[in-house]
């Protein structure tokens, strides 16, 4: 595991919470001067532990009224269908996420439709129709308490 510094840490834990600061301000609320922290900032990039920028929708301003969970278990593992299963979901823009699991279940899809017709034509006539796929286990979230979340920082720190 790469060594954190508390001015990283800080820094990360800053442009999590507002990815659009100038570097100026950043630096200024670390502690540093401007060009040695936009040093860190561009080594922080480079490394790959700051992956990239994006806004954060409201799922419900732009009309996605229902959220899910869906585990999704798979017929069998030998024969492609692991495969088989990513690549079609990588291709479903109603999936906003997709984890590989242990325990009962193969996958965890995180879903946002417009509405449950649209989820149970979602589930039914897509999902339920890949190849491979054995059943379903769907969960509606009825509020989101926190996230979308932040990676935790606290064991760098120690």
């Amino acid at each position: 595991m790469p060594q954190f510094d508390d001015f990283e840490i800080k820094m990360l834990d800053i442009l999590q919470r507002n990815g659009r600061k100038p570097v100026s301000e950043l630096a200024q609320d670390i502690g540093l001067s401007t060009t040695p922290c936009a040093r860190r900032f561009e080594a922080l990039q480079s490394a790959g532990i700051i992956k990239g920028f994006a806004a954060v929708l409201s799922r419900r301003a732009i009309g996605l009224m229902v959220e899910v969970f869906i585990q999704v278990r798979l017929v069998t593992h030998s024969d492609g269908s692991p495969e088989t299963f990513i690549a079609a979901v990588q291709r479903m823009d109603e999936v906003s996420s997709c984890w590989t699991m242990t325990g009962d279940y193969d996958f965890l899809l995180h879903v946002m439709v417009p509405s449950v017709d649209e989820l149970n034509a979602f589930v039914m006539h897509r999902l339920m129709r890949l190849d491979g796929v054995r059943d379903v286990h769907t969960q509606l979230v009825l509020q989101n308490i926190k996230g979308p979340g932040h990676v935790p920082l606290g064991h760098l720190r120690r």
